[in-house]
């Protein structure tokens, strides 16, 4: 039923219609004449006929109002305002990914006298939107809607990570690392791959890269120790954390160690422990070139296990004087990818019993060239200034020489080496695989695998910028174990939303996603004393993504439930 106005010789008419259908057909029936337009707008009429209406259609006035911005002191007596849009996204993946699942069945026998699942659930948001300590989380916590997590205090969350980290019995410590103790968390890592393997899961290949993760305190009794650190912060004790993926990018499994362990010694140990807690016969290992070793490759080998390794270029002698100098041409390869075709050039060597993939990306190699153009040039404006400043920037120093100005007494002086400039021209653009001389990779496999090696590097900024896993102040190993692999399960729901924005052809910025979702808040008034849920329109690419995720939004405007 609505209004409608009509032109009759020059004036305006109002009448009450209603759609009614006859048959196949549908018509407008006039209920009332209401009168002229102007008489009836001059006496109010339209007013009095709009509000006696309203009275008996409560949510069409509060949805008026908020979409205005109307709404009294007095209406907006909240008696709750939450955000919803991390815990009705990521809660749906946590279910449907089987994490709750896993964590309910390893519970079942457990006597906490809390929802550890809930716990772990509501870490793992806040380490999705905001990260930082548990402590900060149990304050975070207060701003959410997350379901069932009535009286999580700190204390819980504690409890919560060290169980996480609790090891298991003797008895299920045979496949353990040298450097670590199987615990709860591996077991779960282990569930969690045997919810989505089916007949097409194919764990052939098998992606792993390390980082360093500082801690605040002392890193609890066997992972806090000095080492290299890749946070640039050696006067913290850290651990190192390795993750392992899969050829679709999904992670696997984690592994922690003590934050002296070299990355040298790091691969074989988890290749290993990957046949025993997987069952996967047969995989092809692709790490980066802090992975390589003599000792790495030989074991390797003697495993008959396939494996690609970046090879260090400038510092190894044979792919130095003997790989790079190989006359036999390259064969183009065009490479389409989701962010566009790549130009790359390949050929194969062997070198003795050594074989290897060299690889030259024009794209990249046009951009080392500029790189170092930009550096040459401000270098050479440095040099006429003075060359004080010179060696202790890195960028110069590797293209400076030192030359005799007169006699040995005089002071050195520096200047560019055209020689160093022409070797380091080589190396632009290239990279260099090492491949286990029998296996059947085609030099193209090889560049292809390796390059999707930088979906680990993705995963680990995504660790240590917006899943931070710092600050950690845990005392204990187990609660510090937990602590990171809350971490772990965080990426493991980014991985699921991104593979289901693109299969809906989005591609959400991550940092906009999280703005998005925060801005995604429910509010309780009350609208003559009943509660009433309100949710504002959605934000930036929030419908779209539920959407991809197949995940429906409340209503608008809704009865809280009692």
């Amino acid at each position: 039923m609505f209004v409608r106005e009509r032109k009759i010789k020059g004036y305006s008419y109002l009448y009450l219609v209603e759609t009614v259908r006859e048959g196949k057909r549908t018509k407008q029936r006039i209920i009332k004449n209401l009168g002229r337009k102007d008489v009836v707008l001059a006496s109010g009429g339209l007013e009095r006929l709009a509000a006696s209406l309203s009275r008996f259609a409560d949510t069409i006035e509060v949805r008026d109002k908020l979409d205005k911005g109307k709404l009294s002191a007095h209406e907006l007596e909240a008696l709750g305002c939450k955000r919803i849009g991390a815990p009705l996204l990521f809660g749906r993946l946590w279910e449907e990914t089987g994490c709750a699942a896993v964590f309910h069945q390893m519970l079942k026998d457990r006597g906490f006298e809390f929802s550890v699942e809930r716990a772990v659930l509501t870490t793992v948001l806040h380490r999705i939107m905001v990260s930082g300590s548990d402590r900060a989380c149990e304050k975070w916590l207060a701003d959410y809607a997350i379901p069932h997590v009535e009286g999580l205090a700190l204390h819980h969350f504690y409890h919560a990570m060290a169980w996480l980290g609790e090891e298991l019995g003797a008895s299920d410590q045979t496949d353990a690392t040298p450097f670590s103790p199987r615990t709860i968390k591996d077991e779960i890592e282990e569930r969690l791959y045997a919810q989505r393997r089916d007949l097409f899961t194919d764990l052939s290949v098998v992606f792993m890269d390390t980082t360093s993760l500082s801690f605040e305190g002392q890193g609890g009794e066997t992972l806090g120790r000095h080492g290299h650190s890749k946070d640039k912060r050696p006067d913290l004790k850290q651990m190192i954390l390795a993750a392992v993926i899969d050829n679709d990018g999904r992670p696997i499994c984690s592994e922690m160690m003590p934050g002296n362990t070299a990355d040298v010694s790091i691969l074989l140990p988890i290749v290993d422990r990957l046949h025993q807690r997987f069952g996967i016969k047969q995989v092809c290992v692709v790490a980066d070139r802090g992975m390589i070793s003599a000792a790495t490759i030989k074991a390797l080998e003697d495993r008959q296990l396939d494996y690609i390794l970046g090879v260090r270029e400038r510092s190894d002698k044979i792919v130095r004087e003997t790989v790079l100098d190989d006359p036999a041409p390259f064969t183009p390869l065009l490479i389409e990818r989701s962010t566009g075709e790549t130009q790359l050039f390949a050929k194969e060597v062997t070198v003795k019993d050594r074989r290897y993939v060299v690889c030259r990306n024009e794209a990249e190699a046009k951009k080392d060239r500029e790189d170092r153009q930009a550096v040459i040039q401000a270098l050479d404006a440095q040099l006429k200034k003075g060359e004080k400043t010179l060696i202790g920037n890195s960028a110069y120093r590797r293209y400076l020489k030192r030359t005799a100005n007169g006699d040995q007494k005089t002071k050195a002086a520096f200047e560019i080496d055209a020689g160093k400039l022409a070797d380091e021209a080589r190396f632009d653009g290239v990279f260099v695989l090492r491949l286990l001389k029998k296996a059947k990779i085609t030099p193209l496999q090889a560049a292809l695998r390796y390059r999707d090696l930088l979906q680990v590097e993705e995963l680990f900024r995504s660790a240590k910028s917006l899943l931070k896993t710092r600050p950690v102040y845990h005392s204990s190993d187990a609660a510090i174990r937990g602590h990171v692999f809350c971490s772990f399960l965080a990426l493991v729901l980014r991985k699921e939303l991104q593979a289901r924005c693109e299969k809906a052809g989005i591609k959400p910025e991550w940092q906009d996603t999280l703005r998005d979702l925060g801005r995604l808040q429910e509010v309780t008034i009350l609208q003559d004393g009943d509660p009433i849920i309100l949710r504002p329109q959605t934000q930036g690419a929030v419908g779209s993504i539920f959407k991809a995720a197949g995940i429906a939004l409340p209503k608008n405007i809704r009865p809280a439930q009692s």
